[in-house]
């Protein structure tokens, strides 16, 4: 998405794909909440394995796979966001005739 997006900027625009990524994240989670489990779609199924919910079953190593996905995901926008904007300069480099 942030390689689409970038004209001028490339990291910033990735870094705000990324946050606004991150703000929907957030208001599904809301959504969900406040839905309860009447809209819990998965609960039916019962195809899918369940990810423990209660924060004490947590480890250590979740936690920093956890970090390191977002991590992951933060640097591939932003390198999404430079190669857009390398695209960018390609086209208009071409369009402008140089």
């Amino acid at each position: 998405m942030a390689g689409r997006m970038a004209r001028f900027d490339g990291i910033r625009q990735g870094i705000a794909v990324f946050a606004w990524a991150v703000v929907a994240a957030i208001v599904v989670a809301v959504l969900g909440a406040v839905a309860g489990t009447r809209y819990d779609v998965l609960d039916q199924l019962n195809a899918f394995p369940r990810i423990p919910s209660d924060l004490s079953d947590l480890s250590l190593a979740a936690v920093v796979l956890l970090v390191g996905v977002v991590a992951a995901a933060l640097v591939g926008a932003m390198l999404g966001g430079l190669a857009g904007m390398h695209f960018h300069r390609k086209v208009d480099r071409e369009g402008l005739g140089r």
